[in-house]
């Protein structure tokens, strides 16, 4: 099954599909492509609200600079910021009686960032075409909840008892 078929069947079954990504192997490389991958799609994701906020800023705040930070905090800090966090959620399922690894626990974190990436992308473009607004929150919330569903149905799955 390829990745983008994978990103949509999440959507509807994240359990199947991280039970089909644990027979497959999947392990800490795969976690790690994962992670980087949803980093620059969200980076991408950003993009096009810079570069609105650097139009409306008639040049005070330079595109070049918004996207060197955004582009640091998302490839650089990010990562750290979700080994982080998928840990603690790792010794959060082990101590409700999980039996994962916590492999399995960054699978499934950062398998959720990368499903909820086409979302986070309209998000973007949403952000650009129209600005802030209800709109626009309503999108962003609609992207974190993808990211909710995708990653605590994979985390109740991988570190369950097996």
């Amino acid at each position: 099954m390829s990745t983008a078929q994978a990103i949509f069947r999440s959507y509807r079954a994240p359990r199947a599909v991280a039970r089909d990504f644990r027979a497959a192997g999947a392990d800490e490389a795969t976690g790690l492509g994962w992670l980087f991958a949803a980093c620059i799609l969200f980076f991408i994701a950003q993009l096009p609200g810079l570069s609105r906020t650097s139009h409306l800023s008639d040049g005070e705040m330079p595109l070049f600079g918004l996207a060197l930070g955004t582009f640091f905090g998302t490839m650089l800090l990010a990562p750290i910021l979700f080994y982080v966090l998928a840990s603690l959620s790792h010794f959060m399922a082990n101590a409700l009686g999980g039996q994962g690894s916590i492999t399995d626990a960054r699978l499934a974190m950062f398998w959720g960032l990368l499903a909820s990436a086409p979302v986070v992308l309209f998000q973007g473009l949403v952000a650009a075409l129209i600005g802030p607004g209800q709109q626009a929150t309503l999108v962003a919330l609609a992207s974190f909840m993808v990211f909710l569903w995708v990653w605590l149905n994979s985390l109740i799955e991988l570190e369950g008892a097996p």
